[in-house]
């Protein structure tokens, strides 16, 4: 099959849905497929971070297949973008060349040019993820729900698949209510995460070194994105939730991957509740470097604040690794943090200290093991690829 997969964001960009895009890509060109991404070009990116080719690299003195075999993105000129919102011109011209047209929604600006393309083009076949709502404050809040009230509908209209990483979330999500409407397009698939990169290994000692933390101490990790984009990773209240488990006296560390122009205000938040001993922000590291990361924790947390999270990919990756998760009590969410640990009241900064000094209270070993044969049973790439290539097949076998 020849399969467009079109994103707001991609490698190197740090996002969830972009990352999503790419493993779907690389699964599917390694079962035959021929897959093109399509995702705009920003002028501060030139080319990729990564050069994805074939072959070993050195990851803390560990030596690491690297699956990836090319880079799969035609990265497009953009004349209008805003956020992680961009029009796309160009597009429509190139999509008739595809047996399949994935769009991973939201993707503001391009799925309109989408839509179009699929209503000039009803033989063709339209299969949409539907990773999540659009939360915001102010003006651009406001825009989001007159985009879901007025516009959602349009775009579930004309497609001919939707795929939801969980009913749990779709139900309780803006397209929920079109469920029942259109029954016969949503299927569940869950988002997967790579086995052979995220992995049970020994405490990496050389990044301790580095970043100049104690390897004997308790080692609370978090991973995501720190700009406007990702303001509902819920950083503040974990920022709230390490003060006062300072204030009781629990000796811990908490280390923050990810970087964004939320950052520095993240940064003098830390400082004013006098947790530059306990509080580390690492910044922006590759994606080769990153499970090594995660080998350093003992627990990650994902404090997420509103449906703006709607899977956490990170809990996967944490748990392929061998890390139990505590995350917020969000529809989606809920359904992988169950899977790999705990949940929490979301937003109460109370509910997450108290659950993070529970869970260090208890030998844990047992879990770390049980949490690394639930991705493997549950949610390893393989599998979900394999599962998104029958979609795809049932898909072209329908046509009239």
């Amino acid at each position: 099959m020849k399969i467009a997969h079109i994103v707001c964001t991609y490698p190197p960009y740090t996002g969830g849905m972009g990352n999503v895009a790419f493993e779907m890509a690389s699964g599917l060109v390694s079962l035959g497929h021929e897959v093109e991404v399509f995702t705009p070009y920003y002028s501060e990116i030139e080319k990729p971070e990564e050069k994805f080719v074939q072959g070993e690299s050195v990851l803390g003195g560990e030596e690491v297949k690297i699956k990836e075999t090319q880079d799969f993105a035609s990265r497009l000129q953009t004349p209008f973008k805003y956020g992680n919102a961009a029009y796309l011109p160009s597009l429509k011209k190139q999509l008739n060349n595809f047996d399949i047209v994935h769009l991973h929604y939201p993707f503001f600006g391009t799925a309109r040019i989408v839509k179009k393309w699929k209503l000039n083009n009803p033989d063709k076949k339209l299969f949409i993820t539907y990773h999540m709502d659009n939360r915001a404050s102010g003006i651009k809040g406001l825009l989001f729900k007159i985009n879901a009230k007025f516009w959602l509908k349009n775009i579930l209209k004309v497609a001919d698949k939707i795929q939801v990483t969980s009913f749990d979330y779709l139900k309780s999500s803006d397209a929920g209510k079109y469920l029942d409407m259109y029954k016969d397009k949503f299927f569940e698939l869950s988002l997967g995460v790579d086995t052979d990169k995220f992995k049970i290994r020994e405490k990496p000692e050389y990044l301790f070194d580095k970043h100049n933390l104690d390897i004997n101490k308790k080692t609370i990790l978090f991973v995501g994105g720190m700009d406007e984009a990702h303001y509902f990773k819920g950083i503040p209240v974990l920022l709230k939730s390490a003060l006062a488990l300072k204030k009781s006296n629990f000796d811990f560390q908490l280390v923050l991957v990810g970087d964004g122009n939320l950052r520095n205000n993240f940064e003098i938040t830390a400082r004013s509740y006098g947790l530059k001993d306990k509080v580390f922000f690492i910044g922006k590291v590759s994606n080769q470097d990153l499970a090594k990361y995660y080998n350093i924790a003992d627990l990650l947390v994902l404090p997420s604040i509103n449906q703006g999270e709607a899977f956490g990919l990170v809990l996967l990756e944490a748990m392929a690794s061998g890390v139990p998760v505590i995350a917020s009590d969000l529809a989606g969410v809920r359904t992988v943090a169950s899977d790999g640990g705990f949940v929490v009241k979301s937003n109460d900064y109370k509910d997450l200290a108290e659950k993070i000094y529970k869970y260090f209270s208890e030998d844990r070993e047992e879990l770390k093991n049980k949490v690394r044969e639930v991705v493997e049973e549950k949610y390893s790439w393989k599998k979900i690829i394999e599962k998104l290539e029958k979609e795809y097949l049932l898909f072209l076998s329908s046509r009239v």
